[in-house]
């Protein structure tokens, strides 16, 4: 074994085959994305080379800015309810009655297609018959609001199913990394009097650091990224109101059918999500690793 891995040849023969697959699955469309970026082309007929012109023109779109900033929101809530989500894992670790069961409840969405979910919240937003229409009205709102049908209600309506898709997947992350802390350290903060909130905050969210940044990281990628679950619910409306950058370079491709400005536009939505991934990488560094 260690003449193979001392062995470079071997290596890279080894590595070659999945650095053809990353690059025919990735680095291929990516670079070809940002070429398409350059042409003005309908997808069928010819191309014509117009240079930068499609991405002088998106920067230029207030709607393309428009949408870049509910991406942002979106992965700022994303951020933001990670806090919810360690809070829960946190209770789940403190060996509750019930714990494996909540963990496998809070895992069902992730079992469920992003379109199957999207339904689903449909039916929950009726403003008709909806169950959470129904709730507010027993309680004696009078006009509760269409939730996406107000452009004022409607981004903030969606991230909730959004939110509650991944609480699973972050859940189960920090719950395993909080099994993953030694009893001995818990035990001895509670014989020199710590309280439970002490514990949690001195103790072991700074041992879970490493997966908290990690977590920031997905969530706010992603977030910059998302489309499937906004699209089936909204379609971006009304009147742009839902409207992030994906689906807008979506609608750009597939429904106008320009190709060219689409792409250029996935290849900023591209350029923007390494800047902010670098930038969050930075942000949350640190030399110090804690070690138990």
């Amino acid at each position: 074994m260690n003449k193979v891995m001392s062995n470079k040849l071997m290596i890279a023969l080894y590595t070659l085959p999945a650095l053809i697959l990353i690059g025919i699955l990735i680095y291929i469309p990516l670079g070809l994305t940002g070429y398409y970026g350059l042409m003005k082309w309908d997808g069928i007929g010819a191309m014509e080379f117009i240079g930068l012109e499609n991405y002088i023109t998106a920067l230029q779109d207030t709607k393309f800015w428009e949408s870049a900033y509910h991406s942002f929101l979106l992965a700022i809530f994303s951020a933001l309810s990670l806090i919810i989500y360690l809070i829960i894992s946190l209770i789940l670790a403190s060996k509750i009655k019930g714990a494996d069961l909540l963990r496998k409840i809070y895992l069902i969405p992730m079992l469920l297609s992003s379109v199957a979910i999207a339904q689903l919240w449909i039916k929950v937003y009726n403003p008709a018959n909806g169950i959470l229409n129904s709730i507010l009205g027993f309680f004696g709102v009078d006009n509760p609001p269409v939730w996406l049908g107000d452009p004022k209600v409607v981004l903030f309506a969606i991230f909730v199913p959004i939110l509650w898709q991944y609480a699973g997947f972050y859940i189960l992350i920090y719950y395993a990394a909080l099994k993953n802390i030694p009893d001995s350290l818990v035990e001895a903060a509670k014989i020199d009097g710590a309280s439970a909130f002490q514990i949690a905050y001195k103790i072991k969210a700074p041992l879970i650091m490493g997966v908290i940044k990690v977590t920031i990281v997905l969530a706010i990628v992603g977030s910059l990224k998302y489309f499937d679950l906004i699209y089936v619910m909204t379609g971006g409306g009304p009147s742009g109101a839902s409207e992030v950058m994906a689906s807008y370079m979506y609608k750009l491709a597939f429904a106008t059918y320009d190709f060219g400005y689409g792409s250029a536009i996935g290849f900023l939505l591209l350029i923007i999500t390494l800047i902010v991934t670098v930038f969050i990488r930075k942000l949350t560094a640190s030399d110090e690793e804690v070690q138990y």
